[in-house]
């Protein structure tokens, strides 16, 4: 599966404000970086990957269509995969860019 151009669309919109934000194929779909970090992802497999406080997969996970990514048959924490009809509104796109760009500027704090 490709990923879904018209969610990443709306995350270039979405992320259009900041001159840091760069794109780049990854894992089968889009990532908007910030500084070379992965913020957000139109994802191959559909819907988003979105990096997150790895102190808060476990309450962000609870939520309806949102699960830990996996890699390599590993549950990650800090990485999360948002289906896509969680993010079918703008609210709600605009809530997970927010955990992405949030857990990316605290990388970047340290």
């Amino acid at each position: 599966m490709t990923y879904d151009r018209e969610l990443a669309d709306r995350l270039r919109a979405e992320l259009a404000a900041d001159p840091r934000v760069s794109e780049q194929a990854m894992f089968g779909g889009l990532a908007f970086l910030v500084e070379g970090a992965l913020v957000v992802a139109a994802s191959g497999r559909g819907g988003l990957m979105v990096r997150c406080d790895p102190a808060r997969t476990e309450e962000m996970v609870a939520a309806d269509g949102v699960e830990r990514m996996v890699m390599r048959g590993r549950e990650l924490d800090g990485w999360l995969r948002v289906a896509a009809e969680v993010v079918d509104d703008d609210a709600a796109l605009r809530h997970w860019v927010a955990v992405g760009q949030s857990a990316t500027a605290a990388l970047q704090d340290r």
